[in-house]
């Protein structure tokens, strides 16, 4: 991620839960600046008048779009309008696209190809052309905050070891493969981005773990190890299949 990277964030009002919006927010300023912080609606609609404060809360701009015809989705074309004129004003380096709908499968992929990076974001029911046309896909519900009683560290293991499936299994091992020097060591930060280059939507805390280092401590498949960086400040994590 480019520290001043500047984010346009453009939300589909009708498909994402107002609930999900402050974290979501939270979120994407991990990856940049959020400069542009629109979303698109029929605000006149009754069930959309809950985001009042959530968009107060959040400097979001809401874009009114009238529903012209039954049946056709005037807000996704308005999302999408807007998002092309914001790539030709070239005052943002990068988008975060909101929504749980396939229609902007095509957009992502343009933008994409005018050098955009693009951050999707949804709930888990959204369709995987959306999610691979991104450079990055988010679940939004694993940033919601779990208020339920903690598990302790046993418990926890268990559960997450169920969740990681031989798929995922196998990914992780290929991905450390192809990042692998001569001797099978790979750097985990390279091992990282070429799992999100072959599946957009992979994220450690789909499996309960913070970050990808605790992931790959818990897997038996794998050894680590830490390395000094050439002037000590920092440690650097290295990857191998067993």
């Amino acid at each position: 991620m480019i520290k001043d990277t500047k984010i346009a964030v453009l939300i589909d009002g009708d498909n994402i839960p107002s609930k999900y919006i402050s974290e979501m927010m939270e979120e994407i300023t991990k990856y940049g600046t959020p400069t542009i912080k629109r979303i698109y609606g029929d605000w006149t609609k009754p069930h959309l008048s809950k985001w009042k404060n959530v968009l107060l809360e959040n400097a979001i701009t809401p874009i009114q779009q009238y529903a012209y015809t039954t049946g056709k989705n005037a807000t996704d074309s308005a999302m999408i309008i807007d998002a092309m004129d914001i790539l030709y004003s070239e005052k943002v380096n990068g988008f975060a696209l909101a929504s749980s709908d396939s229609d902007f499968t095509k957009l992502a992929t343009r933008l994409r190809e005018a050098g955009m990076v693009v951050y999707g974001m949804g709930e888990k029911k959204t369709p995987d052309p959306f999610i691979v046309a991104c450079d990055k896909f988010i679940y939004l519900e694993i940033l919601k905050k779990d208020s339920s009683k903690p598990e302790d560290g046993t418990q926890k293991a268990k559960k997450n070891l169920y969740n990681i499936t031989p798929k995922v299994i196998k990914l992780l091992r290929n991905s450390v493969d192809d990042a692998a020097d001569d001797d099978g060591w790979a750097f985990l930060g390279d091992v990282g981005s070429l799992i999100l280059k072959k599946q957009p939507n992979f994220d450690s805390r789909n499996f309960g773990f913070a970050k990808l280092t605790p992931l790959f401590k818990s897997l038996q498949q794998f050894e680590m190890e830490q390395r000094d960086q050439t002037n000590g400040r920092f440690k650097l994590i290295y990857v191998k299949n067993k």
